[in-house]
């Protein structure tokens, strides 16, 4: 893991009128580090990586990527920075192939307007990396396979791939692993440790097995505040954690 983090989050705050959401959370994201964000629903986890992403606007607090203030950007401008994200719910192009889904992500993260003779499909920058995102998210072999007619595990991993396709150098993750059975989760968390070594990763997930085996820091929070941050051993005693949302039994 490197020392200096690459995104930062300080004390950032968002209200939706009297009702504050996510109440000063201050956390770090490392290049080589699995960070879990974990809470019952309503904690505030999917309006933090809705901010971080620039979805959504902080009523207060700070967003340095790279020591650079994002706070104030638009997301397409974080994304072309390298804030990548997928989302809790399948957002594919069924009718396409997956290699095709692939490839329009890549296109939309390096438009080329000026190229307007030249057909899509015959972009060589799109083409490559489509395919190593592809490769990445080890689903090479399907890559001319209609997107719909995936598994629903093969689907969350296209989406993990659609991002990587991007380019980010930070991934933020939305419950990936929702839905999945035992064989699509231990995939899915393969991937997941493989691609910490060239990325940042916010994790959002339910799944408190596969969270305690990926995750090399857990933050916990509870009504839009942490209660708690750490690595997983320090978590996993903390009695706040364990009354507030893990269980005593845990």
């Amino acid at each position: 893991m490197s020392s200096q983090a690459l995104l930062s989050v300080d004390t950032l705050t968002r209200r939706f009128g009297g009702l504050v959401a996510v109440n000063k959370v201050t956390l770090d994201l490392h290049l080589g580090e699995v960070h879990a964000v974990i809470g019952t629903n309503g904690a505030g986890k999917s309006t933090l990586i809705n901010m971080l992403s620039g979805e959504i606007d902080a009523s207060e607090g700070r967003i340095t990527l790279d020591g650079q203030d994002i706070t104030k950007r638009a997301q397409f401008r974080r994304a072309l920075a390298g804030v990548g994200r997928s989302y809790q719910r399948t957002t594919i192009f069924p009718e396409f192939t997956v290699l095709e889904n692939c490839r329009l992500a890549a296109q939309a993260a390096a438009p080329k307007p000026w190229a307007f003779w030249q057909a899509s499909t015959r972009c060589e920058y799109s083409n490559a990396a489509a395919c190593e995102a592809l490769d990445a998210a080890g689903l090479s072999a399907v890559a001319a396979r209609v997107a719909g007619t995936l598994s629903h595990g093969a689907k969350r991993q296209l989406e993990v791939a659609m991002c990587l396709a991007t380019k980010p150098r930070v991934l933020l993750l939305d419950e990936p692993l929702a839905g999945m059975g035992a064989e699509e989760t231990e995939r899915m968390l393969g991937l997941l440790a493989s691609l910490k070594t060239s990325h940042a990763i916010l994790l959002v997930e339910h799944d408190m097995d596969a969270v305690f085996r990926i995750a090399d820091r857990i933050t916990v929070m509870v009504n839009g505040t942490v209660i708690a941050s750490g690595d997983p051993a320090s978590i996993r005693v903390n009695p706040e954690v364990r009354t507030a949302y893990l269980g005593e039994d845990h």
